[in-house]
């Protein structure tokens, strides 16, 4: 019955991690890319996550991964459904506050404002954290040894490869304005990292 219950909450989420950054910007329009940090670590990264999320996909449909699953405990899956639930708020609140200054790829674009606000003003990277949430709770949620913990693997190859060249590409855009918030916030956890 748990087992079902987790393929049911990780397909629930699988499609809420799609579907909530497309609903935040449904209304942006396209603008031009002024600076790119697209190099072979960018798409490795992206490339990783996106093998972990059809990982989950092949778990969820086919049984071929089933050699590794593992007897799933009410209480990692009850913690694990959490991460995954305060994951995908934290991945709207983020979209949201951000709007069509977001991009998939390290860019900046025309008319690229700060956002220093909302979500933003307690954390520089919430999206980040948002994903990362959201990785531990599929590690729980979801009772495979290879499949569970794919994604908070990728996830964490991602933070780790895009944070500082981010807060780069940041400075460079925007100066002493990047470099005053980032003395006001924290990059992942409020008030302590």
């Amino acid at each position: 019955m748990i087992f079902r219950l987790a393929k049911a909450t990780m397909l629930i989420s699988s499609i809420l991690l799609v579907v909530v950054p497309a609903l935040a910007h449904r209304r942006d329009s396209p603008r031009v890319v002024v600076t790119s940090r697209r190099g072979l670590v960018e798409r490795t990264a992206l490339g990783l996550v996106s093998i972990a999320f059809l990982l989950t996909l092949i778990w969820i449909v086919f049984p071929i991964l089933s050699f590794a699953n593992y007897r799933l405990h009410p209480v990692a899956f009850l913690v694990g459904s959490v991460g995954l639930g305060f994951g995908i708020w934290l991945l709207y609140r983020s979209h949201a506050d951000l709007g069509d200054s977001w991009s998939i790829t390290l860019e900046v674009r025309e008319k690229h404002e700060l956002r220093t606000s909302g979500i933003y003003g307690s954390i520089r990277h919430p999206m980040y954290a948002a994903l990362l949430l959201y990785a531990v709770g599929q590690a729980l949620v979801l009772p495979n040894w290879l499949v569970g913990p794919s994604y908070l693997v990728s996830i964490l190859s991602l933070v780790a490869s895009r944070l500082k060249a981010e807060e780069r590409m940041m400075v460079q855009e925007f100066g002493a304005r990047y470099e005053a918030y980032v003395a006001q916030t924290k990059r992942l956890v409020p008030r302590v990292w």
